[in-house]
């Protein structure tokens, strides 16, 4: 997603939505009035965390225990992904900006830095705890000591490193269709990184060709999930539900492998696609609440 003509940043301090709505209708119209509260012409003026480096987007819906979204998407991971798009197909996961709020927590969404509308320096030394960072501060701005995550696609490497830095901090972990190493597409991940390199550089003259393929090998020269190893996973206590993954930038070899690590793992194999949705919703609704409530 582009940056819109005229992108600048806003100081709005978090707003959240009101807690608990009547019925999932009230809350969709309570989000769409929230949105469009802060639409000023073009311009979709929403939250911001100031970073040494720059600005990240996020938004804040709903109250209760706090649960920290990583939206799918790559290095493009926005919040708009949750969402199906107008006249678009349906996403075959659940918008959990929406349904979170419903069941009573808070949901926390955010554009990853230079996604979105979340612009920062992309440097040669940056890499997933560059990510890690921005997260935890968007946590302690936002004033949530303890939180769960739910990430999907890149979003499961970005919860697994917050549990790595954060382990007391966070009580649980989604991981939909989590990123890995496909053994038979080993140059996926450096090849949409050199794609969306280009990109940032044609949009962008701020930015060096060097430090951008030197922040590709930090996040994506590394085997199984990229941003955490093995030895990691195998140790890792904290409770995780698992949405399986089936495709080339999420292997089922990688999701097979988590489950067989993970200490405290829970497995909802059939999750994806309309027909599925209510027992995504039911089931990841029932671990934060066993974990968290």
């Amino acid at each position: 997603m582009a940056f819109p003509s005229g992108w600048f940043p806003c100081s709005l301090e978090q707003v959240p939505v009101s807690a608990k709505p009547s019925s999932e209708a009230s809350q969709v119209d309570t989000l769409a009035a929230k949105r469009a509260e802060y639409r000023k012409g073009d311009k979709v003026r929403m939250p911001t965390l100031q970073r040494p480096d720059g600005e990240i987007h996020y938004e804040v819906h709903g109250s209760g225990f706090p649960v920290l979204l990583f939206a799918p998407g790559g290095l493009r991971s926005r919040i708009a992904m949750w969402q199906t798009p107008p006249g678009g197909p349906a996403r075959p996961w659940v918008d959990w900006t929406r349904a979170l709020p419903a069941a009573g927590f808070t949901a926390v969404a955010m554009d990853q830095r230079n996604a979105g509308q979340s612009r920062t320096a992309i440097e040669a030394g940056h890499g997933w705890p560059t990510y890690t960072a921005d997260h935890l501060a968007l946590m302690d701005h936002l004033g949530h000591r303890r939180f769960a995550v739910l990430g999907g696609c890149i979003g499961g490497t970005y919860c697994l490193n917050a549990v790595k830095a954060a382990p007391e901090r966070i009580p649980c972990a989604v991981l939909q269709n989590p990123i890995g190493l496909h053994p038979e597409h080993p140059g996926y991940f450096p090849d949409s990184h050199a794609e969306w390199g280009a990109e940032q550089l044609a949009a962008r003259t701020d930015l060096s060709a060097a430090a951008l393929a030197a922040f590709g090998r930090n996040m994506w020269d590394h085997p199984f999930v990229f941003g955490v190893d093995r030895d990691f996973v195998r140790g890792c206590q904290t409770p995780c539900l698992l949405l399986p993954g089936t495709d080339i930038p999420h292997p089922a070899v990688t999701s097979t492998e988590l489950a067989a690590l993970l200490p405290a793992v829970e497995v909802l194999k059939d999750w994806r696609g309309p027909a599925h949705l209510p027992e995504q919703e039911r089931r990841v609704l029932a671990f934060l609440r066993q974990h968290c409530v």
